[in-house]
């Protein structure tokens, strides 16, 4: 199966993703990142049979996250920087409304909603003093992740929905929500190797499990 080609074929790439992060090297992120965020897209391109609204705005919320994975490659500059915050949050935006437009309300958004809206808040509130004038695009963010990881619960509680599905999406969007702490930490509070060591597996976990899930939902 490609799918699972795709995916073996994306481990190795992440490896050399993690040795360019250690060594700090832009011209060897260039080289990877790029390529390991498109097998993301191209496993959702293969993956979706049909034009539903939920595949689209899936799709759409891929490709952005490409687009701000490759700004991020230059977080120290602060205008590429907020570039990519941009396209992440107009992907969050199109998953939000993907999973929240089959969710439901139930015990599990309930649930995921308090204990990420708690998170959330500590976390805005431990950052305030670093963010600067970036408070604005930051606060946007933490909400509309927020809003994700709350949307995923909504999903989950759509019972006729495919298990896989709803498994992918939840635990997708809980991944890319602990992901985005470690982001925050490497860029607003201490720098170092530790946070891209388990942040990017975090990631491109949650970002393959979304993508396979346009293959179930």
């Amino acid at each position: 199966m490609i799918q699972s080609t795709i995916l073996s074929a994306a481990l190795p790439v992440l490896i050399a993703l993690l040795y360019f992060e250690k060594k700090e090297s832009v011209k060897g992120l260039l080289s990877v990142k790029p390529l390991l965020s498109s097998l993301f897209v191209l496993l959702a391109f293969l993956q979706i049979q049909e034009q539903t609204t939920y595949n689209s705005l899936i799709f759409v919320g891929l490709v952005l996250s490409l687009v701000g994975d490759i700004c991020l490659i230059f977080f120290f500059h602060k205008k590429v920087f907020t570039a990519g915050l941009v396209a992440f949050l107009a992907g969050h935006v199109m998953y939000t409304i993907a999973f929240s437009g089959l969710g439901e309300v139930g015990v599990m958004m309930i649930t995921v909603g308090a204990i990420c809206i708690l998170i959330s808040t500590i976390i805005f509130l431990r950052l305030k003093s670093y963010l600067g004038n970036m408070i604005g695009p930051i606060s946007a963010y933490i909400i509309i992740i927020t809003a994700m990881v709350v949307g995923a619960g909504s999903l989950w509680n759509h019972s006729t929905l495919d298990i896989t599905g709803r498994s992918l999406v939840l635990v997708g969007a809980i991944l890319f929500y602990a992901s985005d702490i470690f982001v925050a930490r490497h860029r607003f509070v201490q720098k170092e190797f530790l946070n891209r060591a388990i942040g990017l597996p975090m990631y491109y976990t949650a970002q393959f499990m979304i993508a396979f899930s346009t293959g179930y939902i």
